[in-house]
């Protein structure tokens, strides 16, 4: 297998047998990203604390981002394929953990453990990829994973919502671990990958404890900023001020360190850390949407969750479209660059409709498709293109930076948006219940919403720009 491709031949069979293996992986990391998204109301109806549902997505996403890069290290020193059976094992237990959950808390603990192995699953997953297909060959085949990817995290919400109504959502725990288990007799199969020879590299252990600390008080204090606290009290200075201590702690070692938690030489490459602010740009719009669509469709069109699940499956096939069709380009030019320009400027343009029209399920479905066709250029191309200026030897590292960067900017934009939200809806508090808004009024919601999807326009707009400061990148047939 890697004979053939690093002689650059890679049969439609060969490359069959390999997505077999890392299929099922990347399927878990996705889905589990956006499935309880349309279960939320259900789950909010059983624990309560309405004000801390959006930590369901962003306990995951954080916890994910945090252990990415670590994965990228062990990976690079042990061995991908062995990396990532422990990261499916972490994740089931995780799954265990949340279908027992009695309280908030203990979801969200659940959904941070699942997180934790979650952040090995698909940057492992597209490393193995990457060391087995050369960049040209790459990007036949790249639209295929980036349209599973998209089926994935939207069709999420379809699968929790069919669950949740039709049985509970604890099932959608229970299911992740057959799956998983199946993954990882099936990775075993797989031919060990190469593992690096220099294990002898100092560790970052400042950058691996303080990053995830980082990362965990600035979206706290986002995420529940004017609820908890005014903005501007005194706890909320406690947090700004622990976020710049933590800040500058972490700034200082990455710049002193011999081998840094985050390689400072691959960041600095503008053919690099351009398509990752891209990446982290488009995670945020296309998570806020997926996690709050549902919520408004239940809340403010006043659908069940299967129908609020079903409703997402256009933006799920816009996102198809828009992988496929970027693969296919990026084979036959071998140029990505506008590729992203285009799809986020499409996304800007859906959202700003999402935002103006008066509601309706058909008219959402369709703008919804057209935001997803603009999503669907982003990963094939941002992915291609960080991998192909690292270079073999940072091929582990870079596909961590990308998921780092995806993740993190799933979980901020779920953060923000869910602040933004909230803050809209009238008399919301913490002991606003779910049976509140979904018998209250349904303007005031939609107003909340509507303003949500004029932020994500920026949102989507800044992608664009950002991508079109990209220089021409050429993928070479190796």
């Amino acid at each position: 297998m890697s004979k053939q491709a690093t002689n650059g031949a890679l049969t439609r069979q060969t490359f069959l047998i390999f997505f077999s293996a890392v299929f099922l992986p990347m399927f878990l990391a996705a889905v589990d990203q956006t499935i309880l998204a349309t279960a939320t109301p259900s789950i909010v109806g059983d624990l309560g604390q309405l004000h801390l549902s959006s930590w369901i997505a962003i306990g995951y996403l954080l916890a994910t981002a945090a252990s990415v890069p670590i994965y990228g290290w062990l990976g690079d020193r042990y061995g991908r394929r062995n990396v990532l059976n422990w990261a499916l094992i972490i994740f089931c237990i995780g799954s265990i953990a949340g279908a027992l959950a009695n309280t908030m808390p203990e979801m969200i603990m659940g959904r941070v453990i699942q997180g934790l192995g979650g952040g090995g699953l698909m940057s492992l997953s597209q490393a193995l990829i990457a060391e087995l297909i050369p960049p040209r060959e790459r990007a036949k085949y790249q639209g295929y994973f980036a349209a599973m990817f998209a089926c994935a995290s939207i069709g999420g919400p379809v699968i929790g919502g069919f669950v949740v109504t039709h049985y509970s959502w604890h099932w959608l725990f229970w299911g992740n671990i057959p799956l998983a288990l199946i993954a990882v007799l099936r990775l075993l199969k797989l031919t060990s990958t190469q593992t690096a020879e220099n294990r002898s590299k100092p560790i970052d252990w400042i950058g691996l404890i303080v990053f995830p600390m980082l990362c965990t008080v600035f979206l706290y204090w986002a995420s529940v900023g004017g609820q908890s606290f005014d903005w501007f009290s005194l706890t909320s200075s406690y947090y700004v001020f622990l976020v710049m201590i933590l800040g500058g702690i972490f700034l200082y070692n990455q710049r002193h360190h011999s081998s840094p938690f985050l390689p400072n030489k691959l960041l600095t490459n503008r053919a690099i850390y351009i398509p990752l602010t891209t990446s982290m740009l488009f995670a945020a719009c296309m998570f806020a949407l997926i996690f709050f669509l549902p919520i408004y469709l239940q809340l403010g069109l006043k659908t069940n969750a299967a129908t609020s699940g079903l409703l997402l499956l256009p933006v799920t096939a816009g996102n198809i479209i828009g992988a496929l069709c970027s693969g296919r380009i990026m084979a036959k030019t071998g140029i990505p660059k506008w590729i992203p320009v285009v799809g986020m400027s499409l996304s800007t343009i859906g959202f700003i409709a999402l935002g103006s029209v008066s509601p309706s399920p058909v008219l959402i479905s369709v703008l919804g498709m057209l935001c997803g066709i603009g999503f669907g250029t982003v990963m094939p191309t941002t992915q291609l293109v960080i991998q192909t200026v690292g270079g073999k030897a940072n091929v582990g590292t870079v596909t961590a930076l990308a998921s780092l960067c995806r993740n993190l900017g799933a979980a901020i934009g779920t953060a923000l948006f869910g602040v933004l939200i909230y803050s809209l809806l009238p008399h919301f508090d913490h002991n606003t219940s779910i049976e509140t808004l979904l018998n209250g009024p349904k303007e005031p919601i939609i107003d909340a919403f509507q303003t949500s999807f004029y932020v994500a326009a920026i949102f989507a707009a800044l992608g664009a720009i950002n991508a079109a400061r990209a220089p021409i990148i050429s993928l070479g047939s190796e």
